[in-house]
């Protein structure tokens, strides 16, 4: 396992993090599952275990806080807040009044009297980036959380929020969490150049785009991952984006077979290559699925290979663009743009 520095935070956290959204009913993994996941995880030198209060409505936190008692001090812990957790109005978002309620939810959720990392699960235009960063300096400062971060962000509103910290004399957004893959690669073009000017430590979310990258969906082969049940729309091959994901997939697959890996190897050696990535956000559901991945631990892609990538998915191109949920509201609400 390779081991990365979180921004300028001085921890050092795992090449390859565990992402715990599959955790209960959204993955159908049980406790038992759940638990020797993290088990195989730790014991492979994984480090870092990113969940949120979302997930299953709180289910993925109760499951992580079970699967890691006993062994806190070893994990860097990190959870996510601000997607509705229920019908209320108020029960999301980056309202000061909300983020403090539901830090001690996800606390009690964890079985733990602090999180590692408190990150902001989307922008909430809603909310000043003062009111957000003010609950958060203040949840820091009472050590309920050690650190602080974004996930999903334009890079504008990480310059926003860099600024706003500055001059309220308030604690920054340490880390950022993006959607990236071999599929979906716009964020080179401004959020990580963004990241490495302000420092901040990058958990790339989905580096095996939804399954499209696992080696599973070829062409002539029904997609049968347990997201193409539940997202359908997504593996759709009338849908053009559909069509230019699997094409370069094929193409992919050659490159991979080429170079002597998997197709997982590939994607997680693209994604944590990168200079500004820190870690990539692996999702298992089984324990299968995780050794698949932790394959990919070592993976070092040579300059051919990643330039072999860069022929078939341009650097800064999103095949999928639609699926990053980082649209200005500007473009998603005619209100926004019309006086």
């Amino acid at each position: 396992m390779q081991y990365r520095t979180l921004g300028r935070t001085g921890v050092q956290v795992s090449s390859l993090a565990l992402g715990a959204m599959n955790f209960g009913s959204i993955g159908d993994t049980p406790q038992d599952e759940a638990t020797a996941i993290v088990d195989a995880a730790l014991e492979a030198g994984v480090n870092l275990i990113d969940t949120a209060d979302m997930y299953g409505r709180g289910e993925s936190e109760e499951m992580v806080g079970k699967a890691i008692a006993g062994r806190r001090d070893d994990i860097v812990l990190a959870t996510k807040a601000g997607m509705p957790m229920s019908e209320e109005r108020n029960h999301r978002g980056a309202s000061r009044r909300w983020l403090v309620t539901e830090l001690e939810h996800s606390l009690r959720r964890l079985g733990v009297d602090h999180v590692d990392l408190y990150q902001i699960h989307r922008w909430d235009p809603a909310t000043s980036d003062e009111e957000t960063l003010s609950a958060l300096t203040d949840l820091q400062r009472a050590g309920k959380i050690r650190y602080f971060g974004c996930s999903t962000y334009p890079a504008y509103r990480i310059v926003q929020a860099e600024w706003a910290a500055r001059a309220g004399g308030l604690g920054r957004f340490v880390t950022e969490q993006p959607s990236y893959s071999i599929l979906q690669r716009g964020i080179e073009a401004d959020v990580l150049p963004v990241t490495e000017q302000y420092g901040l430590g990058v958990l790339a979310w989905s580096p095996l785009a939804s399954g499209w990258l696992t080696g599973a969906i070829r062409a002539g082969r029904e997609a049968a991952t347990r997201r193409s049940s539940m997202l359908p729309e997504r593996f759709d091959l009338s849908v053009p984006a559909n069509r230019a994901r699997l094409d370069a997939v094929e193409r992919l697959a050659a490159v991979a077979d080429e170079a002597g890996l998997t197709m997982i190897q590939l994607a997680l050696g693209f994604v944590t290559a990168h200079p500004a990535v820190t870690s990539a956000l692996i999702g298992p559901r089984t324990l299968d699925h995780l050794h698949s991945q932790l394959a990919a631990a070592d993976t070092v892609l040579p300059a051919d290979v990643l330039d072999a990538i860069d022929e078939i998915v341009a650097p800064g191109t999103d095949l999928a663009p639609h699926e990053k949920f980082d649209t200005p509201p500007a473009l998603l609400d005619p209100s926004l743009r019309r006086r």
